[in-house]
């Protein structure tokens, strides 16, 4: 077995302020959303997701690959949204086994009323405190690092942009 490539220094420091940026951003964007909305990131990226598609319906396998969550986890947080009457699952007829999940009226309202929460967030916390190069170079460093994990099979090779704002159409 060969000797591991160990971090340098620079690369180490880029790599934990990576780690901890990224883990402080998300809890505050959470955060927020649960404070003024009573729903978590997971649950407003299960929002958005389904905004994205056709009817407001994904089935729920892609939504799970789609928003990174194991299918386990997706199920549970979409049975409490359920619950809430925020989202109806169906089964498909053509397929047996598979089950589709869309966006109610009231998953539509609550999604309108977060997104600019959400997208406020982003911009105070993230956005506005980068150049705009850097935003793009932002951009550029995560499609690479989406298409590579796309590429070894960590979920679909192409995904909709999910800060836009909600439009009045079913997409």
């Amino acid at each position: 077995m060969s000797e591991p490539r160990w971090l340098n220094g620079p690369d180490q420091k880029a790599w934990r302020s990576y780690l901890t940026g990224s883990q402080l951003l998300t809890v505050q964007l959470d955060k927020e959303l649960r404070a003024r909305h009573g729903i978590g990131m997971a649950e407003y990226e299960i929002l958005v997701r389904l905004s994205e598609h056709e009817n407001r319906t994904m089935r729920m396998a892609l939504l799970a690959t789609d928003t990174t969550m194991s299918r386990s986890r997706l199920t549970h947080s979409v049975a409490r949204m359920e619950k809430k009457g925020l989202l109806e699952r169906f089964s498909i007829p053509e397929d047996g086994r598979g089950v589709n999940c869309q966006m109610t009226e009231a998953g539509w309202e609550l999604l309108a009323a977060t997104a600019p929460t959400h997208v406020g967030g982003v911009r105070d916390h993230l956005v506005d405190l980068l150049e705009p190069e850097e935003m793009e170079s932002l951009g550029r460093v995560f499609g690479k690092v989406t298409a590579h994990m796309r590429e070894i099979g960590e979920g679909p090779v192409e995904t909709p942009p999910s800060d836009v704002a909600p439009t009045t159409s079913a997409n």
